[in-house]
């Protein structure tokens, strides 16, 4: 059931994107097992896990790090509990790109979502989120960097 919800806001999504978007998202997940790598891995801190995350999509490179705000010694004002960053490198010469922009969506396991545009700290993006349930969160991330238009999606388990 959770499964299909994220699947069907997912379909929404890219139906509400611009056509170009959808068609990048569409021909990335065709290619996905020729082209495209990703890559996940869970590191222990000392007081928080520090999820990561790495794809490639349109030969961009995308970092993902999704930690708690309290293991980072942080404070929202608004409340929030975790803090969703991204780095984008290109994915031959692993050079940093410092000009993309972009949205993360973040759905609940009841289903809630949640949208916030990445702020740029210096060529890391980054957005905070509620994560206040246990269970499995879809993150959707669209993006744009040097004209090429990417999408990530990836599970992180609260």
């Amino acid at each position: 059931m959770k499964l299909r919800s994220f699947l069907t806001v997912l379909a929404l999504s890219l139906a509400l994107s611009s056509g170009s978007l959808a068609l990048a998202a569409r021909d990335h997940q065709s290619d996905d097992h020729m082209s495209g790598s990703k890559s996940v891995s869970m590191e222990y801190g000392q007081s928080a896990a520090t999820f990561t995350h790495q794809e490639t999509v349109e030969g961009v490179q995308a970092e993902f790090q999704v930690m708690t705000l309290a293991s980072m010694n942080m404070n929202d004002p608004q409340g929030k509990t975790h803090h969703v960053m991204v780095k984008f490198a290109d994915a031959s010469s692993h050079k940093q790109l410092a000009n993309a922009i972009g949205k993360i969506k973040v759905i609940s396991p009841s289903g809630r979502e949640q949208v916030e545009s990445l702020q740029n700290y210096g060529g890391i993006l980054a957005a905070n989120f509620t994560f206040a349930e246990k269970g499995k969160y879809g993150v959707i991330c669209l993006f744009k960097v040097d004209g090429k238009k990417g999408l990530v999606k990836f599970w992180y388990p609260q």
